[in-house]
């Protein structure tokens, strides 16, 4: 049996600290917050989207950075098996669109009060509102832990104490630093699953504008790296929703925004044939008005002027009057909609924070630092993140499940 400390009592270090005492080990939990799972409760507005009902292959899918690394993982604890293991504790769950999983009373503080049980059930001991200030590894191999109230020894220690994402639930970037003064090397952190800040001279608005089944694409240098169908939102500062934030996490790499092409197709379930037709039956109807009077049917109304000004067609042209050249103008611009965009929000403001502890640092089989025995990295505070859907909160249950079970 080892003493283990565990610091963070968010999704990875409840999985961890239950694993590790299932083990049979000693296990003491660490956290700044009144009670576990700070971010948990404000996760899928506050229902926890807690993971994708899909397979191992299926969550490796959705990880935008070092997939590679979660592919043991993703096997050893699974999307099934954290569905069972939430059910088999007492958590009712359902499956909703895009498979995503949330508990059946649409509350996210049961999914951490099923966690925290777990760990109770098993042994786990919590020192709540006690922030560890200091980390050191003695000359025997130990560590020591100091806090405001106290100090501690420990054989192993387990971090989990997230990003630096929505610092308000404890996420300071605590972990980062503590890997850092071990020598390793922490990824700079960056906002992934965060809004895009747009130009909003042409937009602005658009404010509090949803639209939904559109296709939203991203360029770099004329080169497309991503593109996502569904349902975004235009906001004060540009655009978000979910394809948007999705859409963030593969733009959070560039340095140049200029380079950035941001375009909307507003119908993509329409080819360039189908949607001609469906605009010259537009136009034949309302033949005897004003452009701007002409698209009720296909756009909603704040979308029209912005739409006619990008195809430079005059609000006020009859319809009628419209020159094929122009119409091929719009046709066009409805499946290319441009946005300008300048960047993203801050890293405070993103779902998660990509970035972090360098996965080549830590071994894929365990989460054991390469470097340091004894010390173990597991969630958000390592380098991986995937897309929406559950996926980030999976890669925060099967990093922690093997870090706990790791340590015999």
């Amino acid at each position: 049996m080892k003493k283990v400390a565990v610091i963070g009592a968010g999704a990875s270090g409840l999985m961890a600290a239950y694993a590790a005492a299932q083990k049979g080990n000693e296990v003491t939990v660490f956290e700044k917050n009144e009670k576990a799972g700070k971010k948990i409760y404000i996760t899928g507005k506050g229902r926890c989207n807690v993971t994708n009902d899909t397979t191992p292959e299926g969550f490796l899918e959705n990880v935008v950075r070092n997939r590679k690394f979660l592919t043991g993982c993703a096997y050893t604890f699974s999307p099934e098996r954290m569905m069972r293991f939430l059910e088999e504790g007492g958590l009712p769950l359902k499956v909703e669109r895009g498979n995503r999983v949330f508990p059946a009373s649409d509350k996210a503080s049961d999914v951490t009060k099923c966690l925290e049980q777990y760990c109770r059930d098993s042994g786990v001991s919590f020192c709540f509102q006690e922030n560890v200030v200091r980390l050191v590894r003695l000359s025997d191999g130990t560590f020591e832990i100091t806090t405001a109230k106290d100090k501690y020894f420990f054989d192993c220690v387990v971090i989990g104490t997230g990003g630096i994402s929505y610092p308000a639930t404890g996420s300071t970037g605590d972990g980062y630093k503590f890997a850092e003064k071990f020598g390793l090397k922490v990824v700079p952190p960056r906002s992934a699953l965060c809004g895009i800040v747009c130009d909003m001279a042409a937009i602005s608005h658009l404010q509090g504008l949803t639209l939904k089944n559109v296709r939203v694409s991203a360029s770099v240098q004329g080169k497309e790296i991503g593109a996502f169908f569904g349902e975004m939102l235009f906001t004060h500062f540009g655009v978000s929703g979910p394809i948007v934030l999705s859409l963030s996490s593969l733009l959070n790499d560039v340095q140049d925004f200029s380079k950035v092409r941001l375009q909307i197709d507003l119908k993509p379930a329409l080819d360039d044939e189908t949607l001609d037709k469906r605009l010259l039956r537009d136009f034949d109807k309302f033949k005897n008005k004003q452009m701007q009077n002409a698209l009720d049917e296909l756009l909603p109304k704040s979308l029209i002027k912005p739409v006619l000004a990008q195809a430079k067609i005059r609000e006020d042209l009859a319809v009628n009057s419209l020159t094929k050249e122009s119409r091929r103008s719009l046709l066009h611009t409805l499946k290319t909609f441009e946005l300008k965009s300048i960047g993203l929000r801050p890293v405070e403001e993103g779902i998660v924070t990509a970035g972090g502890v360098d996965v080549r640092q830590i071994d894929p089989k365990t989460m054991q630092s390469k470097a340091v025995a004894g010390l173990y990295f597991c969630g958000e505070v390592l380098d991986v993140d995937a897309f929406t859907g559950g996926f980030n909160l999976q890669i925060a249950f099967s990093t922690g499940f093997v870090a706990g079970n790791s340590i015999n």
